[in-house]
């Protein structure tokens, strides 16, 4: 009996994985059938799904390169291919090869990013991330459909979308840091002040939620460029994820 729960408890991390992947496959279904905002949904859920199953690897102890490797595939999908997907079905087919490059440029660049991930995790300041996540980048994308949405959206509006999908391809190959939240203290001394927190956040969520979405996503996007500019310091690989999950 003992025996069955470990090897439930081993298990339960990659289901979340297969989770995970399964948000990101059925993302690109309705992308493909014009269901947008629904696809943007999927990614979000996939994103979540990411989170958790690193968190139950630690917390159960039952972290393997198995999981590691297939949670990097899983990825792929999810974070680079249905996002790049997305956007492109929704709004930047209608500007032509440029669009279609920019695309595949955040598959590629999402891909690089989580290989990099892999070949120097463990090496350094656990703080932070090298590049943009792609968890991060694919919120970004999911949240940006779900505020624009009900929108008619002009053609300035597509090459503001098109440049944007080309800056954040490649903000996931660079090198600005970004805050992994790793060393959130949630002690139980700190467990009322994080309890509110989190309450706020459901309800602005509630209220605003796609707003609230794209302003969280776009911040982030934005804060490693700007931690750069406020460090003034320079910043090389390997730098940054210490950890084998908790976002990519």
């Amino acid at each position: 009996m003992r025996e069955k729960r470990r090897r439930g408890i081993f298990l339960l991390p990659s289901l979340l994985t297969t989770a995970n992947l399964f948000s990101g496959f059925l993302a690109l279904l309705l992308a493909a059938n014009g269901r947008y905002a629904d696809a943007a949904v999927a990614i979000l859920v996939a994103i979540l799904l990411d989170i958790l199953d690193g968190k139950v690897a630690r917390l159960t102890n039952t972290t393997t390169q198995f999981g590691l490797e297939f949670d990097s595939l899983a990825d792929v999908v999810s974070f680079c291919v249905a996002p790049a997907f997305l956007l492109y079905a929704w709004a930047l087919s209608q500007l032509g090869r440029a669009a279609w490059l920019a695309a595949f440029l955040f598959v590629i660049c999402g891909a690089l990013r989580l290989a990099r991930f892999n070949v120097y995790a463990g090496l350094v300041d656990r703080r932070f991330f090298v590049g943009l996540p792609t968890p991060a980048a694919a919120g970004l994308a999911a949240a940006s459909v779900l505020f624009l949405a009900d929108e008619e959206i002009a053609r300035w509006g597509l090459l503001a979308i098109s440049a944007a999908t080309y800056v954040v391809a490649v903000l996931m190959v660079s090198t600005f840091r970004y805050w992994s939240f790793k060393e959130v203290d949630f002690s139980r001394r700190h467990r009322l002040g994080i309890l509110l927190l989190v309450v706020l956040g459901v309800l602005i969520v509630a209220t605003y939620h796609q707003l609230f979405l794209f302003a969280l996503f776009g911040l982030y996007v934005l804060s490693g460029p700007a931690r750069r500019l406020w460090v003034r310091k320079p910043e090389s690989v390997p730098s940054g994820d210490t950890e084998r999950k908790e976002g990519q």
